[in-house]
């Protein structure tokens, strides 16, 4: 017996709700146009930490206006400072090597070519029979001797490079750790609220703080199957908001594909006629950003959509943007 009371409440309650609807869009709006009311919503953006660390600071306070690339919070850096200046120390070694190779190359570049004079030398007199076979043979094993120092020597400055070239992508990839310990916002906007606080130990991955974008502002309304048949995305739309002597401009961007609440598999035309769908309707991107004071989230109002688009706007519906 109770259940079956429970069912007859909600039952009712959904057909106030139907009715409220049909009588709040049959006053004071033309053929061709409809309503429904909603709340603001702005656009949350989540940022979260690439590293794990402990919050050494947090400038910025719940509400505070904040530009792309602001500091939103710091993460203690020592390890990753540490790591940088022995990256850096490595690379000095690197680079000493390298000098020492090429000065090692010189020299026996040099030794090189005193041997192969000496050897040219030796063969000119040997032709004379005034040195033995043997004495070539010693000078051309000097030759080779240097020939080789010298390739020797130009292997070791390829590694010492090759040592440099790594000792900079350790470099890089500290200054990159340790550039994120400083967490930037991503867009300019307004902080919601402060997830991390001075002290805090997170994880890599944890949220720090949310940002609202003051570039999107939208409102979600809910029409029934027989409008939503007649609309579609880019749609022009107005919002009204409660309190606040404006009409602002707006444009459909979303429009769902299925029904609020799964319907039953056989429905009568009444009932079908009663299938909400979901619609967004958002404001122009410059506008919301011009009046990103005025448009906060929350805020509720009705917002309005044309279903003939042959049909002009009312009086009462063209844009009106606060002074």
């Amino acid at each position: 017996m109770k259940k079956i009371i429970a069912i007859a409440v909600v039952a009712a309650l959904a057909a106030g709700g139907w009715y409220y609807w049909q009588q709040q869009n049959k006053s004071g709006l033309p053929e061709g146009f409809v309503q429904s009311n909603g709340r603001l919503e702005l656009n949350r953006f989540d940022v979260a930490s690439l590293y794990a660390g402990r919050v050494k600071a947090m400038p910025v306070d719940e509400g505070s206006e904040v530009a792309e690339g602001d500091v939103l919070a710091e993460l203690s850096s020592d390890t990753s400072s540490s790591q940088l200046d022995a990256a850096k120390a490595q690379k000095q070694r690197a680079q000493e090597a390298v000098a020492r190779a090429d000065a090692e190359i010189k020299a026996y570049e040099q030794q090189q070519k005193v041997a192969q004079m000496e050897l040219g030398n030796a063969q000119n007199l040997k032709r004379d029979e005034l040195v033995s076979a043997a004495e070539v043979t010693k000078r051309r094993a000097a030759r080779d001797s240097a020939a080789a120092s010298v390739s020797a020597a130009r292997a070791a400055r390829a590694e010492a490079q090759a040592a440099v070239a790594a000792a900079q992508a350790q470099i890089d990839q500290a200054a990159s750790v340790n550039e994120d310990m400083a967490i930037r916002a991503p867009i300019a906007g307004r902080v919601e609220y402060k997830i991390a606080e001075v002290g805090n130990v997170i994880g890599a991955g944890n949220k720090v703080v949310s940002l609202l974008d003051p570039r999107d502002v939208s409102m979600t309304v809910f029409l029934p199957t027989t409008e939503i048949s007649r609309l579609k995305v880019g749609d022009e739309a107005r919002i009204v908001l409660d309190g606040m002597d404006a009409v602002w401009p707006a444009g459909i961007t979303f429009i769902a594909t299925d029904a609020q609440f799964t319907p039953k598999s056989v429905e009568t035309q009444s009932e079908r006629e009663k299938l909400m769908f979901k619609v967004k309707l958002k404001v122009p991107a410059d506008t919301a950003l011009q009046y990103k004071g005025l448009l906060k989230g929350g805020l509720t109002g009705n917002g309005y959509v044309r279903l003939d688009k042959q049909a002009q706007w009312p009086e009462n519906l063209a844009v009106k943007l606060p002074h």
